[in-house]
């Protein structure tokens, strides 16, 4: 039996650059989502938690205790300031030595401490709330200093753009299936003559439906590339007029996570949308 032929033209041309316009969107959306990830966990771990000592705390205890935080899976750096590094570090703020001016040094030696950053911000805060809670039980700590508000606010936006663009993704998707899906009804409706003898003469639906999807995955294959191929471009134009450090290697694995993924997305909607279409349209010949 003679296999299905399916004409190609302007209307597969532009199902293709339609497929691409969409996955280069939402590739942009993913980037988007990468780097803004990047730069939250960048400012969370920039954050630092002051663990204020007593003025009689012995440089080893401290020096124990920042060691014992420092060993915390959740915590990525601990460093003891000293009263002495104290006094240092606030006479070079303000310009002059504070000490030597009042007498004594009123600073109470303090452990800086900033957490690895979490993709859950509930977690984030589980975390942080447990350690000032266990941290305070010692005898030689005074109290924990953070900018609670800073913590929230990054949190929450964070949570809010992912949400976003979570949604402007998902609906991306639903256009490029609606667009396949009905491109590949226009191909039917052309060549349902063709369609109908075959049936009547026993053809399956398999065999009607295959060409089609084999098509369609082919279209998705190459809008995912062109996709891929306009994104590095356009990286490529960004990082060398305005320097914003795009091509930098150490995103060059999410760059190939992203650029596969746009690939494989393309295939997976273009061959679900057409086996929707073909069978739909050949259950009503029945």
């Amino acid at each position: 039996m003679r296999k299905l032929r399916i004409d190609t033209g302007s209307n597969n041309t532009s199902t293709i650059l339609s497929i691409t316009m969409v996955l280069l969107t939402f590739g942009l959306l993913l980037i988007i989502e990468y780097h803004m990830q990047r730069q939250s966990f960048r400012a969370q771990e920039m954050l630092t938690y002051k663990v204020d000592l007593a003025e009689d705390t012995p440089d080893d205890v401290a020096k124990a205790l920042t060691d014992s935080i420092s060993n915390l899976p959740y915590v990525k750096r601990a460093d003891y300031v000293s009263k002495e590094e104290a006094a240092e570090i606030f006479s070079g703020e303000i310009g002059e030595d504070f000490v030597s001016f009042i007498g004594y040094n009123p600073l109470s030696p303090t452990i800086m401490v900033n957490f690895w950053a979490e993709w859950d911000p509930e977690k984030q805060s589980r975390i942080t709330d447990l350690f000032c809670q266990n941290i305070k039980k010692n005898n030689y700590v005074t109290g924990v200093a953070y900018q609670e508000h800073v913590v929230d606010t990054i949190q929450t936006l964070f949570r809010k753009v992912t949400l976003l663009l979570i949604f402007f993704g998902l609906l991306l998707l639903i256009i490029c299936y609606l667009i396949i899906r009905n491109t590949v009804r226009i191909a039917i409706y052309a060549q349902r003559n063709t369609i109908q003898t075959m049936r009547m003469v026993g053809a399956t639906r398999s065999f009607i439906t295959r060409p089609y999807v084999w098509r369609s995955i082919l279209y998705g294959t190459i809008a995912g590339l062109l996709a891929d191929a306009i994104l590095f471009l356009t990286f490529y134009i960004f990082n060398h007029e305005f320097s914003f450090a795009l091509l930098h290697p150490h995103h060059f694995p999410r760059y190939a996570t992203i650029s596969i993924a746009l690939i494989v997305i393309g295939i997976i909607l273009s061959g679900l949308s057409t086996t929707t279409a073909v069978r739909r349209y050949l259950k009503k010949l029945v």
